[in-house]
Order: structure tokens, then C-alpha cells, then sequence
């Protein structure tokens, strides 16, 4: 199989061009996910002794009417279903992406090497196997994956970069260079054979010919720009230790990133040099920023607040929103609709707006959901996803 290695002609980001150099490489087969049994439906404890209850009353007394089953004060999730997964319970599951001109056709990514593929719109997943993604016994941790017509990619940790031109049915895997600043932590395919490509020390690049060509759209690593900027009034910035806790990307390719310590946040447009750094304006540190429908920005802090900023576009400033957390964080932020948007968090957290934001109601059935849900993914208005740890993923019913 004809393979390419990525090559960074100089670590001096002044010189931002990347060279990918045929190779050849025999890739090994990728050992299987292990199966663990599926889970035949959500049953409450309490629905399970009401019912008991109701069922017992009637065989001993055959003289009386069963009553009906009590009201439920937790009613069941009406827009959401847990979905059945093939894989070990202690995965998480990071993201997921569907092929265009095939929205049943998806792929599901995670830790410990998990590639799941579904080919009925999420209602069922099975474990895919790639064999040039093993390499030295390495457990790839699968961060991001994303499509533009049937082709696609996906980036991982340790480094590793995987594309597709048929729509998944084959993936051929692109090595990387040792000198590649960070991990690769986010990938967008933007065009036909093009994508965009970006590492937790905050490098971006660019391939127009399929990833055999790179090159560097910002001019250095995050690291480099504060310490030069580390004066201009930037509030922590000698505390950062050079790597991204979180990126989102805006659909006209705007990026906004929380430095690992949530004590500011970073900013970049396409054709700026260099990363803009923001002091944040709330006392809380941040746990994840990204942009919301009407091109504006939401911003989480830990211990559960949710700030959404004034106005749209890129700005300091952000006024927080009521919302019942119960103290646990909220995690991540989906739009289906310019009013209409889910946040996810600690502990099954699970927050609704309809007005953009401006007032949340929470979800008491999601408080039944042992786990942390760290993503919301809206394919389109009617297909949507929430991931997270412990293998929990839900699909949108609508």
C-alpha cells in the first residue's frame, strides 16, 4: 500500500511548510474490541418495584380491581434513548461524524482504540476494525473524526492520522512527523481533499491535495506567542503550560481555545499570524467555550456556570445564565437550532434552552444516567448525539 510520511521541513514555525514524502509500510491487522452484552432496556428501581407491587396485590386478592401503576416522579427520557454499545464500559467516547451522501452511514470514536460504525442512523453500532491503526502496541486514543462528501479523517493520539476516500469502506494512514508541536486534537475536512488539522500546543494546518502537502497556517505555538504577549496584561498567562484544555472551530473557521488551566482564552481568524489571547471575565475558571447558533459564544466555568457572551462574534465580555447544575460542571454545549440547544455535564446532567439560551430547564430523568457526558453533536435538526464516559452514548428522538 502506497503511504506518505509527514515531514516538517523546519521546527522554526517562520517557516511554516510541511512535506509529505511517499513511503512504504506493510500495516498490521488491528486486534478486536472486546463485546460486552447488551442492554435490553432503561429500567428504573422504582418502576421495577411499583410494578412488582401492583402485580402481587392482584394474584393474592383475585376479588379486586388492579390498580393502575402509580405516576412515575422521574418520567423517562421523551427526547433522548441510551444506545446499546459493543465495547468495554470504562471507554469514552469523544466524537462522531456521518458520511453526507449517507446520513445513516457513521463512525463513533474513543478511548482504548474504539472505532464503532453504524449503517441505520445510530441505532446500532458495531465494532470496525482498521489494521494500519496498530502500530507497536499502541492504544490509540481516537480525539476527532469529520467528513466532506465521502471523504474523511481522523486524527488520534499518539499520532496518528487516518483518511478515507470512499466514505470509511477503506482508510490508508498517513505518518507523522516526530517534530509535530503536540497532539493532534481536532481535524475538519473543508473541501474536496482538503482539511484543516490542530494540535493542543495550538499548530494549524492546512492540506489541499489529500494530506501529502501541510502546511502551517499560524506563524507558532501558543507557547511562543505568550511569551511575547506575557506583558500586554494577559492574567495567568506565566502559569500556562503550553497545551489546549478545549478547541471549537465556528462554520466560517474561527477558533476559540481555554488554555489548560482555565484562566483565559484564546482566539483565531483565519489569515491572523498568531493566536489573540482574553483574559476572562469571570471569577470561576473556565471549563469549555464554543460558539453558539447566532454566531456568538458560550462559555462554561467549573462548578456548573454557563455564560453566554453579549452580541456576537469575538468579545470579553459574557453575562451569566440561570441554570440548575446542582453543583456538578457542565461540560459542553449543542445547538440544533438557533433557539433550541442541549448542555450536557457531570453526573447525567442534561440542560434544554428554547430561547437561545436565555433560561434552561433541566432533564430529571437524565439524573438516572450514571456517567459524565462530555459532548453534544447535532448532525442536522433531527439527528443528534450526546457522548460519554463509561460507554454511554444517546441519540436524539426528537
Amino acid at each position: 500500500m502506497k503511504m506518505a510520511t509527514l515531514q516538517l521541513l523546519s521546527s522554526d514555525f517562520s517557516k511554516p511548510m510541511i512535506l509529505l514524502k511517499p513511503s512504504l509500510s506493510t500495516p498490521p491487522r488491528l486486534s478486536p474490541s472486546s463485546l460486552i452484552p447488551r442492554a435490553s432496556s432503561f429500567l428504573t428501581r422504582r418502576h421495577f418495584v411499583s410494578d412488582t407491587a401492583a402485580l402481587s396485590l392482584a394474584l393474592s386478592s383475585p376479588f379486586l380491581v388492579p390498580a393502575q401503576p402509580a405516576l412515575s416522579e422521574e418520567p423517562a427520557l421523551s427526547e433522548w434513548e441510551k444506545v446499546s454499545l459493543p465495547i468495554d464500559p470504562g471507554v469514552v467516547l469523544l466524537d462522531i461524524a456521518f458520511v453526507p451522501d449517507d446520513p445513516k452511514h457513521g463512525f463513533l470514536l474513543g478511548t482504548r482504540q474504539t472505532l464503532l460504525e453504524t449503517k441505520d442512523g445510530g441505532q446500532s453500532w458495531a465494532p470496525r476494525s482498521i489494521p494500519s491503526a496498530e502500530d507497536e502496541d499502541f492504544n490509540y486514543r481516537f480525539n476527532a473524526i469529520s467528513f466532506q462528501g465521502k471523504e474523511g479523517w481522523i486524527v488520534g493520539k499518539p499520532a496518528i492520522l487516518l483518511h478515507t476516500s470512499d466514505a470509511g469502506d477503506s482508510w490508508e494512514r498517513i505518518p507523522l512527523s516526530s517534530q509535530l508541536p503536540g497532539d493532534m486534537v481536532y481535524i475538519k475536512a473543508t473541501g474536496d481533499k482538503s482539511a484543516e488539522m490542530v494540535t493542543d500546543e495550538g499548530a494549524i494546518y492546512v492540506t489541499s491535495n489529500r494530506g501529502y502537502n501541510w502546511k502551517a497556517a499560524v506563524q507558532e505555538t501558543v507557547s511562543a506567542t505568550l511569551n511575547r504577549t506575557v506583558s500586554s496584561g494577559i492574567s495567568g498567562a506565566s502559569y500556562y503550560t503550553g497545551t489546549f484544555n478545549a478547541v471549537n472551530r465556528s462554520p466560517d473557521g474561527s477558533y476559540v481555545a481555554v488554555s489548560s488551566r482555565g484562566n483565559f482564552f484564546l482566539t483565531w481568524e483565519p489569515g491572523q499570524p498568531y493566536w489573540q489571547p482574553h483574559n476572562r471575565s469571570v471569577a470561576r475558571r473556565i471549563q469549555n467555550m464554543g460558539w453558539r447558533a447566532d454566531g456568538g459564544l458560550w462559555l462554561l466555568v467549573r462548578g456548573g456556570g454557563l455564560f453566554l457572551s453579549k452580541g456576537t462574534g469575538i468579545t470579553e465580555e459574557f453575562q451569566e445564565v440561570p441554570v440548575q447544575s446542582r453543583g456538578f460542571g457542565i461540560l459542553d454545549v449543542g445547538y440544533r437550532s438557533k433557539d433550541e440547544a442541549w448542555a450536557a455535564g457531570g453526573s447525567g446532567i442534561l440542560l434544554r434552552t428554547t430561547n437561545g439560551g436565555k433560561s434552561w430547564v433541566r432533564d430529571k430523568a437524565a439524573d438516572n444516567i450514571a456517567a459524565n457526558l462530555y459532548s453534544v453533536k447535532f448532525i442536522d435538526d433531527n439527528q443528534g448525539f450526546v457522548l460519554g464516559n463509561d460507554g454511554v452514548l444517546l441519540r436524539y428522538l426528537g
